[in-house]
């Protein structure tokens, strides 16, 4: 009786120490896979300032940067070379409106210029705008980067991410004050506050 007890105990016991350990491999496993994916989407998606900075200084022309920021801000001060599609349109539009607007406009700007990669940019680093845009329009066949800072940290944190060995170029080169003319563009006036694609 008592063999009929512990035998099956001992077997009970033995699988489930191996389940753990088949469990605790698959769960790293599974995680390593999440990291793994999640560099290749990094890689993917993200441009970084310093090879932009590097691509304008080098006046290479294979690429479109794209500011997401409202007409108003666009018009005040801007990512020089950088053209408008604000993600922002007045309040009484519906969000279907706002997308077709913003999808159109990015179609139409990679139809003129089917070579070129297409980066968007939004407020700040930690802004969603872009990539809620970058999402939608992946979503409608549209693929675009990222520009892995925004314009905040491109305008006022320059020295942070750039080095004086590395370039001794100042902000003040890479940014441009004036209206240019941009038939995507639109003057809304709004800020980084509402709608779907809000920061």
């Amino acid at each position: 009786m008592l063999r009929s007890i512990i035998v099956p105990l001992i077997v009970s016991l033995a699988v489930s120490v191996s389940g753990f350990f088949y469990l605790d491999n698959f769960i790293e496993k599974n995680q390593n896979e999440f990291i793994k994916d999640f560099y290749e989407s990094e890689n993917a998606a993200i441009i970084s300032p310093h090879s932009l900075r590097k691509k304008m200084a080098e006046k290479k022309n294979d690429f479109i940067l794209v500011d997401l920021r409202s007409a108003e801000e666009y018009k005040k001060e801007h990512i020089i070379g950088a053209v408008n599609i604000p993600a922002y349109k007045t309040p009484d539009k519906s969000a279907y409106d706002d997308k077709e607007r913003i999808t159109s406009s990015f179609e139409k700007l990679i139809l003129e210029n089917p070579w070129k990669e297409i980066i968007v940019h939004c407020y700040s680093s930690a802004c969603m705008t872009g990539r809620k845009i970058g999402k939608m329009l992946s979503e409608k066949g549209i693929y675009v980067k990222h520009l892995a800072i925004g314009w905040n940290e491109w305008r006022y944190s320059w020295n942070l991410w750039n080095h004086d060995w590395e370039t001794p170029s100042k902000v003040e080169d890479y940014i441009v004050s004036e209206t240019v003319s941009s038939e995507m563009q639109e003057d809304t006036g709004e800020i980084c506050t509402q709608g779907e694609f809000n920061c």
